[in-house]
């Protein structure tokens, strides 16, 4: 599927800033009429909202490129399909697009549940996947070397989310509830979370009886009962944020009003209005009041167009998986600009690893919320914040990143 645009893109001066510094004419792919870019995402399914704002986003990006002339006059196309969050589904997306639309490289997919499927079919048919999502630890490092992620490991950004949960509230003990149909959100709550906790001698005081649901579940009532019979100081919530807002609104509906803790999966703008009142802390690598100017850019251009998609709530903001797969597909850009790509089909395997190279030598790209590089694993080099949301917005409390200072990413 082709995209479409028929919104207003904003302020005509950004977009020429934005397509000047990001898709400058590079003789190697003059002789191209046509740059081909393919993209994964869940527009249906639990994880629509997500997937629908991506795909917004990818219009803009594509509006935004052809609208400047192109890259050295080669229009820009995005082919986006929907995997729906089912990780099958994701896999016939990738070889549909790698094997039938001849894409140069792929943005997606979303879940780390699909990307364990899809990066493995990536290396099969040598061509980049860059998750804007995944944060499973070792889905991207057990796919080399196809398979990359704009993401950091929830593993490293636990270590840092954890020590200020507990010095921000105080928090002694701990009850944790996860979705255990989720990948990313089963390994957080059940692996990584206990281990932390227990690093920063915090009691989890369900250890030997973990409390889970699984994805679409509307009724977690049950759970919250027996989580509230313990009296934590806090709770782990482990799940993405529209399961999260089903275990929030029950906790709030129940009387616990205890602060919350948990992964990326939490950042959305949906979670805050779910109880204003209960504090909750998750790492971001962006949210849409960061301060910047590049990110500024972003929320003001993007927010409008989110708003007036049809699917999306009307007072949406950009999230940080927006933010993710417009950086990878600028990555792509200037991939193809550098590299020497010419789009031509009979160069499409040598353009392919062309990418594959640029992404893995990638050193200081220029991100929303800094530079952007990747390590041997294929995650992410890039700051996060750990962030606390209250009374309906995100607020930075710690910056940190994803390697040791110093680093062009950090």
């Amino acid at each position: 599927m082709t995209t479409t645009w028929n919104k207003k893109l904003g302020s005509a001066a950004f977009c020429a800033a934005i397509a000047g510094a990001l898709f400058a004419s590079a003789p190697s792919v003059a002789q191209s009429q046509e740059i081909v870019l393919g993209a994964i995402v869940p527009s249906s399914g639990p994880f629509a909202e997500w997937g629908r704002a991506n795909t917004a986003t990818l219009q803009m990006v594509e509006k935004q490129v052809n609208a400047a002339g192109g890259i050295n006059g080669a229009k820009l196309r995005i082919v986006i399909l929907d995997d729906a969050a089912k990780p099958a589904q994701a896999t016939n997306n990738l070889r549909k697009l790698a094997g039938d639309d001849k894409v140069l490289a792929v943005a997606g997919p979303l879940t780390s549940s699909a990307a364990e499927v899809t990066f493995p079919v990536a290396n099969e048919m040598k061509v980049v996947s860059t998750s804007q999502a995944s944060s499973k630890p070792g889905v991207a490092k057990n796919n080399r070397p196809w398979a990359f992620r704009n993401t950091i490991d929830e593993g490293v950004l636990g270590r840092t989310t954890v020590p200020y949960f507990k010095k921000a509230f105080n928090v002694k003990t701990v009850a944790i509830i996860y979705d255990a149909k989720d990948a990313t959100a089963a390994t957080v709550g059940s692996k990584i979370m206990p281990a932390l906790m227990k690093e920063n001698d915090i009691k989890v005081l369900n250890e030997n009886d973990p409390l889970s649901f699984n994805t679409g579940d509307l009724d977690v009532s049950a759970q919250i009962t027996k989580l509230k019979s313990l009296n934590p100081d806090g709770v782990v919530v482990s799940a993405d944020y529209s399961q999260g807002v089903t275990v929030i609104r029950e906790m709030k509906r129940q009387g616990l009003i205890k602060p919350v803790v948990g992964s990326t999966q939490l950042i959305s703008s949906a979670i805050l209005k779910a109880a204003p009142e209960i504090a909750i802390v998750a790492p971001a690598t962006f949210y849409a009041t960061m301060k910047g100017e590049k990110a500024e850019k972003f929320v003001k251009e993007l927010q409008p167009i989110l708003r007036s998609t049809s699917g999306l709530p009307k007072d949406i903001e950009p999230s940080m998986y927006d933010a993710n797969i417009y950086e990878i597909v600028s990555m792509y850009i200037d991939a193809i600009k550098k590299a020497g790509v010419t789009g031509k089909p009979e160069s499409l395997e040598a353009d392919r690893v062309k990418i594959r190279d640029y992404m893995a030598k990638l050193v200081g790209f220029p991100g929303l919320g800094g530079p952007i590089g990747f390590n041997d694993d294929g995650d992410a080099i890039k700051a996060f914040y750990i962030v606390q949301g209250q009374n309906g917005a995100w607020e930075s409390k710690v910056r940190g990143c994803s390697t040791a200072p110093g680093h062009p990413g950090c």
